[in-house]
């Protein structure tokens, strides 16, 4: 499978500057895959320690002595290997099962630099951690669920793809190939973009009228352990709780009909609990473990958006869009046929959130002003950029153009069904499939 993911450590691993590199993300994104894959085509050699199922076999070497030279040697006697520090990459898989490992990687950095070190584990595990954390001696990279593109990258049609990335450059595109990609981005709206599903459809995906249905049990299957996962990290109570509010979010997207999304609402999510107070414990838990996605609304559209933001105010999406539809039992054959109604509108905005947060270093907006409210807001160095997000081809955003009036932006992106094209200077349309490459997209900053 291609991951977008590997330039970026090939990147890492040329720096001089480099840290340990802490990939962190959500269960079953592909961490553990792409730190081996990065290693067997990048390096002379990988060592891959799992402290997760070897969790007892490994705590000894980091509880006797936390000194690198020594924490190698030993590695290297228990796994009976070799560890080359200038040409071999060390891997530490679920490192928040050994926090020591975890504090560990800052003598690597400061001792022995020359060594390339990747760890993976869950950030709720990281943040919970005791023990001392290595502030400013690692980095870190958030690895996501496929987007569009790496869907794209691994479906098997070459010509499709390079169509995509060409028409990319040009902001043109030919009408057939426009509707091609709509149809595969339908393919993509039911399978998400967790690894082992996309793995699963692309492998069987030909002449098997049963496909979506078996990828749906296996979301189903997916979300099951998401639950478990939620007893074991957090207790019997607490899951309860995440798994009710884990639900009670794709209720409230269902319930915007034809609207954008609004703010989550606390009441009766929880009996007993009331206001973000009462809530903040699960929704900040599945924040942290990548399961959800929060976006702030904030009531005006200025710089930095954040001051115009309060902590109790925002939307909640899920973290992959196939899941979404598994979760809310969308049929499959709805998605194709482009037929699913009222469920359009909101399934459409998950899924550019999504693809926005998969390509931007910065915190997603929402803004409602008044009575207008448009989907999202990206920061491009010091400009605003809004983005409406409308499900099909009827385009029509009364709040987008209330947003250019009063704050002039230099680019307005509409997100829909619609090919390319361009109302004004300012106000662009844009196919939905493009969502995570908007700040590809040529942005002219001069008046």
């Amino acid at each position: 499978m291609n991951r977008s993911a590997i330039n970026y450590l090939v990147k890492w691993k040329n720096r001089k500057d480099r840290k340990p590199l802490v990939i962190k993300g959500a269960r079953q994104v592909g961490k553990t895959w792409l730190m081996k894959e990065f290693g067997r085509k990048h390096f002379k050699n990988f060592h891959y320690f799992d402290f997760e199922r070897e969790k007892n076999k490994w705590i000894p070497v980091f509880e006797s002595d936390i000194d690198p030279q020594t924490i190698l040697r030993n590695l290297s006697l228990i796994a009976n290997r070799e560890i080359d520090i200038e040409n071999d990459l060390l891997i530490f898989d679920e490192v928040q099962n050994i926090p020591k490992a975890l504090t560990a990687l800052k003598y690597f950095y400061d001792e022995l630099p020359q060594l390339a070190i990747c760890a993976a584990g869950s950030l709720l595990g990281i943040i919970l951690s005791e023990e001392s954390y290595p502030v400013g001696k690692v980095e870190y990279f958030n690895l996501r669920p496929l987007n569009f593109k790496e869907f794209l990258m691994n479906y098997g049609n070459k010509l499709l793809y390079e169509a995509f990335t060409e028409s990319l450059k040009s902001q043109t595109i030919p009408e057939p190939i426009h509707l091609k990609l709509m149809e595969t981005l339908r393919e993509y709206l039911i399978t998400g973009g967790m690894p082992e599903i996309v793995s699963y459809f692309i492998k069987n995906k030909e002449n098997n009228p049963g496909l979506f249905n078996i990828i749906r049990k296996k979301q189903t299957d997916l979300i099951t352990s998401f639950q478990a996962d939620f007893s074991k990290h957090a207790g019997k109570n607490n899951s309860l709780h995440i798994s009710t509010v884990y639900q009670n979010i794709s209720i409230q997207l269902a319930e915007n009909v034809d609207d954008s999304t609004k703010r989550f609402r606390f009441k009766d999510v929880i009996k007993g609990k009331k206001g973000y107070s009462g809530l903040s414990g699960p929704i900040e838990w599945l924040v942290n473990a990548e399961l959800i996605l929060k976006v702030h609304i904030c009531n005006r559209a200025e710089l930095p958006l954040k001051a115009f933001c309060k902590d109790n105010i925002f939307k909640l999406y899920y973290n992959d869009i196939g899941l979404l539809g598994a979760i809310i039992a969308l049929p499959p054959s709805a998605i194709i046929l482009d037929n699913y109604g009222m469920n359009k509108g909101y399934f459409m905005e998950n899924f550019a959130a999504m693809e926005l947060l998969n390509s931007i270093d910065s915190q997603l907006y929402s803004w409602t002003e008044r009575n207008s409210e448009i989907e999202f807001l990206i920061t491009r160095d010091n400009y605003i950029i809004p983005v409406e997000v409308k499900s099909g081809t009827r385009t029509k955003a009364k709040s987008l153009q209330q947003y250019i009036i009063k704050y002039d932006p230099e680019k307005a992106f509409i997100l829909s069904g619609k090919n390319f094209s361009s109302v004004n200077k300012t106000k662009v349309h844009i196919p939905l499939y493009y969502a995570g490459a908007l700040l590809d997209m040529t942005v002219n900053t001069e008046k």
